[in-house]
C-alpha cells in the first residue's frame, strides 16, 4: 500500500517535471524564433516630444517592410521611463534584460538614461543603441552601446565653425551663448564657442537656464543688452525652442538684427513652426535631416511615415533615428541568418554603412558612434509653407 502510494506521487512529481520541461522548451522555441527589442523612451512627461517619435519611427519602419527577418519574427516592447529620472531607465532595463529577455535595447531619449543602462548592457551583453541622447563620448561607457542619432560635437563645433566663416545675410562676428543647465548643455555651448572662436567669432556673454520650465524673457533681454550679432540656443526639446523663439520676438531681437541660432529641433517642422508661424523665419540652425531633403531615401520614408501615423506630426530627426535603427537591427539579424548574439550582434553593427533619409551614414568601428551628414537650415515660407530649408552641407562629420 505504501508503494503505491509513493509510486503515485512519483507518477505525479515526473509527471509535473514533464509538463514544466515541455512548457520551458515551447518558451524557448518561442524565444528562438522571435527577436525581442526593448525600447526604453520618455513616452509621457515633459520629455514625450523626444521618446514618441520613438513609436514613430519604429511603426514606420514596420509598416514599410514588415515583422519578419530572416525566419524571425521582430516583436518589440515599451517602456516609459519619462526620460529624465535615470532610476526608472535602469529599472527598466534590468526588466527587459531579465525578465523579458530582450535582444536588444534600444531608444534613450536624455543622456542620463543611457548613462544609467550602460553597465547593464554590458554585464548582459545586449546591445544598446542610443536614439536620441546626444552627449560626446557616452559610447565609451559600454563595449555594447551604440549611437544612431548624433553627437553634440556634429552639430555644434562644425555649426560654429559655419557660422564664423559664413555670411547669414550679414558677417557674424559676435555671439551671446544660451543654453540649458545640464551636462548636454554645457557640451553644446562649449563645443559651438570653440568652433565660432577658431573660426575668428568673439563671445560677448553667455547664461544658462534651469532645465525645467524657464522663464526665457529675461534671459533673453540680458542677450539683447549686448548687442551681439546672434544668439546661440540650445535647450532638450521642441517646446523650449518656441519658448525661446517667442521671447527672442517679443523682446525685438530680430528687429535689432540679431540672428538666432540653434540646434535643430529647436524649429522642428512640426508642431513648432506651426505653432511659432513667422516668428520663426530666418532662424538659422543645424541638424541632420531636414522633411525637405530630396533623396530618394527620403521620399520612400515620408510616404511610408504618412501612411503608418496619419494623426501624427510631421516627421522629425528623432523619428529617422529610429527608424533606420530598426533597418540596421534587421540588417544585423540577416547578416546573422538568424542566429544573434550580444557579441555577434555589436560586431555587425559597429562599422555598418546605410543608407538613410537623412543621406549616407555609417558606424564609426573605432567609437560604435555615427558619421554623418549636417545641413545647414533656415526657416524660410516656401510655396506658403514654413519649411527649414537646407543651405548649406557639412559632410561626413564624425562623432568627435
Amino acid at each position: 500500500m505504501k508503494l503505491r502510494i509513493a509510486s503515485r506521487k512519483t507518477a505525479r512529481t515526473i509527471a509535473g517535471a514533464i509538463a514544466i520541461a515541455c512548457l520551458s522548451l515551447a518558451g524557448q522555441a518561442q524565444a528562438q524564433d522571435t527577436i525581442k527589442i526593448g525600447v526604453i523612451a520618455a513616452l509621457t512627461g515633459p520629455f514625450a516630444n523626444i521618446g514618441k517619435p520613438f513609436e514613430d519611427g519604429i511603426r514606420t519602419y514596420l509598416h514599410q517592410y514588415g515583422d519578419q527577418v530572416a525566419g524571425k519574427k521582430i516583436e518589440v516592447i515599451y517602456r516609459d521611463d519619462g526620460g529624465s529620472n535615470a532610476d526608472h531607465s535602469k529599472r527598466a532595463a534590468q526588466e527587459l534584460i531579465a525578465r523579458e529577455k530582450v535582444d536588444f535595447l534600444i531608444g534613450f531619449s536624455l543622456t542620463p538614461s543611457a548613462l544609467a543602462v550602460a553597465p547593464l548592457a554590458t554585464r548582459a551583453k545586449t546591445p544598446m543603441i542610443v536614439m536620441n541622447a546626444v552627449t560626446t563620448g557616452i559610447t565609451d561607457k559600454s563595449p555594447y552601446m551604440v549611437r544612431t542619432s548624433m553627437t553634440m560635437h556634429q552639430m555644434t563645433e562644425p555649426f560654429g565653425t559655419w557660422s564664423g566663416k559664413n555670411r547669414i545675410g550679414k558677417a557674424i562676428g559676435t555671439v551671446y551663448t544660451l543654453v540649458s543647465d545640464y551636462s548636454t548643455g554645457a557640451d553644446a555651448e562649449a563645443k559651438f564657442i570653440k568652433g565660432f572662436s577658431e573660426a575668428g567669432g568673439k563671445v560677448v556673454g553667455s547664461a544658462r537656464v534651469p532645465l525645467a520650465n524657464p522663464d526665457y524673457s529675461p534671459f533673453v533681454q540680458r542677450a539683447k543688452d549686448q548687442k551681439p550679432d546672434a544668439l546661440f540656443f540650445f535647450a532638450p526639446g521642441a517646446e523650449d525652442g518656441t519658448a525661446l523663439l517667442k521671447a527672442f520676438t517679443d523682446k525685438g531681437l530680430d528687429k535689432a538684427g540679431i540672428r538666432f541660432l540653434g540646434v535643430g529641433d529647436m524649429t522642428s517642422d512640426s508642431p513648432t513652426l506651426e505653432a511659432l508661424g513667422e516668428r520663426a523665419l530666418g532662424a538659422v540652425t543645424v541638424l541632420n535631416y531636414s522633411t525637405a531633403l530630396d533623396n530618394d531615401a527620403n521620399k520612400a520614408f515620408l510616404k511610408a511615415y504618412a501612411a503608418a501615423n496619419p494623426k501624427r506630426p510631421a516627421a522629425t530627426f528623432v523619428t529617422v533615428a529610429a527608424y533606420d535603427t530598426m533597418g540596421m537591427i534587421a540588417e544585423t539579424v540577416r547578416k546573422l541568418n538568424g542566429k544573434v548574439t550580444g557579441e555577434t550582434a555589436i560586431k555587425t553593427l559597429a562599422g555598418m554603412k546605410w543608407n538613410s533619409p537623412r543621406g549616407p551614414i555609417s558606424i564609426d568601428p573605432a567609437t560604435r558612434d555615427i558619421v554623418q551628414n549636417m545641413y545647414i537650415r533656415e526657416v524660410k515660407k516656401i510655396d506658403g509653407k514654413l519649411v527649414n530649408a537646407p543651405i548649406g552641407v557639412l559632410e561626413n562629420v564624425p562623432p568627435r
